[in-house]
């Protein structure tokens, strides 16, 4: 097996360089792991660091919370950040928290010892789903201590089929897996894995976090004022489609929407299916916004926030590969909606149980989901109170995993 997973590595490399002059994702990836080792080849660090690595932009949300307690704990910690994809390397590569940001090099163990030796690590974290033989067997090797966060198991995960020995190896490299829920322990424990511990999703203390400390927006604010709400975050094309059927019918409802992807093209296409008042956040500035209907957010790193204006929010994504962050909305208290592919989502699960939020499948589960939190202050309180009360809840495990990486 690990024959056959030293070929994939290979073939993924060779596949890489073959799209690199096409593909702007492989190119990036690429020379960005090229650049990693020219880097490192001049870095020697004298001083152990923590290796955080992230595979994007989503697990980077779950590290986050440990840097940053890491560096309100003990400043003098250096703090080396890897990536496998370049969204999220090309969006944090100056992350503040981090001494260092890289991509990852291949998982190949000439390039690792390379990597290991340069950056001197003390203690290691993978976030969530990553899984690189070389990476935890070499660490492991050389007893440096190595943590999974967030992470979370299923009966599916190949770790649990009869073919899957070659995986369930990698899990006993692991110092401790921090996962999420009961059932990843339970089933981590089926397979005699005992270096488990449940500490939940890190998220929850970042998510937490920014509402405390959320930043203010004054035309998102005067655009909202006194009015019904509804936030589309994250959205794609099927879930703006019943948004903007909803607003067409109800014009006495805003709509402050933030698409996943904000270029050109795709405003514009937002745009043409509009027949309300409409204008983008980045021209909205000396404009009268109480006769507009829409607000475009075509700007990055603002959604976090922006939650706190909503009276509910649609979460895009359900449509396609799954839903996005639920949780950045449920800590300001709003209910959510979303699409059917959502059970991958443990938070998504436990929310539509506590009716703090709503699958819909078409556009009359949507309108009869939205009238009845818009025009029922008694199931609109229910679903703010359980979504809200569900993320205090779920707070703790970053202080969890922090003990033990501080010691």
């Amino acid at each position: 097996m690990l024959l056959i997973y030293n070929l994939g590595i290979q073939f993924f490399g060779f596949v890489l360089r073959v799209l690199a002059p096409f593909k702007d994702k492989a190119n990036k990836l690429h020379h960005g792991r090229k650049e990693t080792m020219k880097a490192i080849d001049s870095l020697s660090l004298k001083e152990k660091t923590i290796w955080i690595h992230c595979a994007s932009l989503g697990e980077f949300e779950q590290g986050r919370p440990i840097m940053e307690a890491i560096r309100q704990k003990d400043a003098s910690q250096k703090i080396v950040l890897t990536f496998f994809s370049p969204s999220g390397y090309d969006v944090q590569k100056d992350y503040e928290y981090a001494d260092y940001v890289f991509y990852l090099p291949a998982d190949k163990p000439m390039l690792v010892k390379r990597f290991i030796s340069a950056i001197n690590p003390r203690k290691v974290v993978f976030v969530k789903y990553e899984f690189w033989y070389h990476y935890l067997k070499i660490l492991s090797n050389l007893n440096i201590e190595i943590y999974s966060v967030s992470s979370i198991f299923r009966p599916e995960h190949i770790f649990f089929k009869w073919y899957g020995g070659f995986n369930r190896n990698m899990l006993t490299f692991f110092t401790k897996l921090y996962v999420q829920d009961q059932q990843s322990e339970n089933l981590l424990q089926s397979i005699n894995i005992g270096n488990v511990e449940v500490a939940g999703d890190t998220r929850f203390d970042r998510v937490y976090e920014i509402s405390k400390n959320a930043k203010s927006y004054q035309l998102v604010k005067e655009f909202t004022s006194d009015c019904k709400v509804i936030i589309g975050g994250s959205s794609w094309p099927a879930g703006e489609k019943l948004l903007i059927n909803y607003i067409h019918k109800n014009p006495n409802v805003k709509l402050l929407l933030a698409p996943h992807e904000i270029h050109e093209d795709h405003i514009a296409q937002i745009e043409s299916q509009l027949n309300v008042p409409s204008i983008r956040y980045t021209k909205a500035e000396g404009v009268d916004l109480s006769e507009i209907q829409v607000l475009i957010v075509d700007t990055m790193g603002m959604l976090s926030s922006m939650y706190q204006y909503g009276t509910i929010a649609y979460i895009g994504g359900g449509f396609g590969s799954g839903i996005h962050n639920t949780i950045e909305a449920s800590t300001f208290g709003l209910p959510v909606l979303f699409g059917p592919k959502y059970k991958k989502y443990q938070e998504a699960c436990d929310l539509i149980e506590l009716k703090g939020a709503f699958c819909i499948n078409n556009q009359s589960e949507f309108d009869k989901n939205v009238n009845t939190l818009l025009n029922d202050s008694v199931v609109l309180n229910s679903a703010q109170d359980a979504s809200k009360d569900y993320v205090t809840k779920m707070r703790g495990a970053t202080q969890a995993i922090l003990s033990k990486l501080l010691e």
